[in-house]
C-alpha cells in the first residue's frame, strides 16, 4: 500500500473510531457534551481502580487512609484539600510515578481515614501524623506536593521538619495572611454547630447536578464542572456526610491561624518552592499568590494561571507534572 493511501485509511479510521465513541457517550449521556461525557467515564474508571488500591496503614492518631504509585529511592508526598481526599491527585501521581514513589494519604477527618478517639485534627496534629507514616512506609525525606487546606499543613511540615522536605510545589492553598480564608468563615460557622455536612454536602451528594451546578462544588471549584462524574462527587462526599463529625472536626480545626508568625522561618528555608496559583479562585485570593511569591528563602517563583479555580490541579494534571518535574530537577 502507497504512502497516501494508508494515510487515508488511517484518516478514515481515525473518524470512525471517534464517531462511534461520541455516539456511545451521547447515548449514554445525551444532555452531556462528548467530550465531558468521556472525561466522565474515565473518572469513574479511576475512582474504582484507586478505591481498589487505597490501603491503610495504623498510627499513633488512627488509621490512615493511603494510595500509593511507583517505586524508587526517592519519594513524593501529596497533600489534598477540603472536602476532598487523595484522589484529587489520581491525574498527577500517574504522571509522576515514573519518576517518585507518589504517597498521597487522607488527612484525618477527611476521606477514608480513621482518627483515633482524641486524635489532633487540626495542621500541627496533620504534620505529627504525616511524620509517622512516613516512618512506618520508611520514607526520609519526599517533594511535597499541596493545595488548599493541604497548603497550610505542607508549610508547617517544612518548617517543622525541613529535614524531610526536599522540595515544595504549593498550588492555591491557605497564606500566613489568609488562614482561614473569609471565604471559609460560614463553613466553620456552620461546622461548629454540626450542620455543615447535613446542610451543604448532603443536598450535593444526593443531586449530582446540583452538584455541578454554579452554586455547588464544581461550579464553584472546578472550571469544567461538566466534566465531573457523579463517581467523583461519590469519592469525595459519602465518607463526609457518612461521618460528619469527623468532618466538623477537621473545620472547626482551621479556625485558628495555624501558620502565624510563619513567616521568618518559610525565608529560612532552602528547600526549593514553586507556586502555581489558578486565577479565577473565589476561595484563595490573588493575594495570596502575591505573598507566597517573597516568602521563601529559596523561591522559584509563582505561575498564575488564569481561568482555573480552586481544584485546578484535579483538572490540569499534567500541569502539575511539568512543574513538578522541573522542580524535582533543581532540588
Amino acid at each position: 500500500m502507497i504512502r497516501r493511501d494508508f494515510l487515508k485509511l488511517s484518516f478514515a479510521t481515525t473518524a470512525l473510531t471517534a464517531m462511534t465513541s461520541m455516539g456511545r457517550f451521547a447515548s449514554a449521556a445525551p444532555d452531556v457534551a462528548a467530550g465531558d461525557a468521556a472525561l466522565r467515564a474515565e473518572a469513574a474508571r479511576d475512582a474504582k481502580a484507586w478505591r481498589a488500591a487505597r490501603r491503610f496503614v495504623a498510627t499513633s492518631a488512627g488509621r490512615v487512609a493511603v494510595v500509593e504509585r511507583g517505586r524508587g529511592p526517592q519519594a513524593a508526598l501529596f497533600l489534598h484539600g477540603l472536602p476532598l481526599n487523595s484522589f484529587q491527585w489520581r491525574g498527577a501521581v500517574a504522571r509522576l510515578a515514573p519518576h517518585r514513589r507518589c504517597i498521597a494519604p487522607d488527612f484525618l477527618g477527611l476521606g477514608h481515614s480513621e482518627p483515633a478517639a482524641g486524635a489532633r485534627l487540626d495542621p500541627e496534629g496533620q504534620v505529627a501524623m504525616l511524620v509517622e507514616l512516613l516512618d512506618k512506609l520508611g520514607v526520609d525525606k519526599v517533594d511535597v506536593v499541596a493545595s488548599d487546606s493541604g497548603g497550610a499543613v505542607a508549610q508547617l511540615f517544612l518548617v517543622l521538619h525541613p529535614e524531610r522536605v526536599r522540595s515544595l510545589l504549593l498550588a492555591n492553598c491557605d497564606t500566613e495572611i489568609d488562614c482561614p480564608p473569609p471565604a471559609m468563615l460560614p463553613v466553620i460557622e456552620l461546622a461548629k454547630q454540626g450542620k455543615f455536612a447535613q446542610e451543604w454536602l448532603a443536598p450535593w451528594l444526593a443531586d449530582k447536578a446540583k452538584a455541578r451546578s454554579a452554586e455547588g462544588l464544581g461550579g464553584i471549584c472546578y472550571a469544567r464542572p461538566a466534566a465531573l462524574a457523579d463517581e467523583v462527587f461519590e469519592t469525595y462526599l459519602r465518607p463526609l456526610v457518612d461521618n460528619p463529625q469527623r468532618l466538623h472536626g477537621y473545620i472547626t480545626a482551621l479556625e485558628r491561624n495555624a501558620l502565624h508568625g510563619i513567616k521568618p522561618a518559610l525565608k529560612a528555608s532552602t528547600a526549593p518552592v514553586r507556586v502555581l496559583w489558578g486565577m479565577a479562585d473565589d476561595i484563595f485570593l490573588p493575594r495570596g499568590a502575591d505573598y507566597l511569591e517573597q516568602a521563601f528563602g529559596n523561591s522559584k517563583g509563582v505561575r498564575r494561571i488564569e481561568g482555573s479555580k480552586l481544584f485546578w490541579p484535579e483538572e490540569r494534571p499534567e500541569l502539575v507534572a511539568q512543574e513538578a518535574l522541573a522542580l524535582w530537577r533543581s532540588a
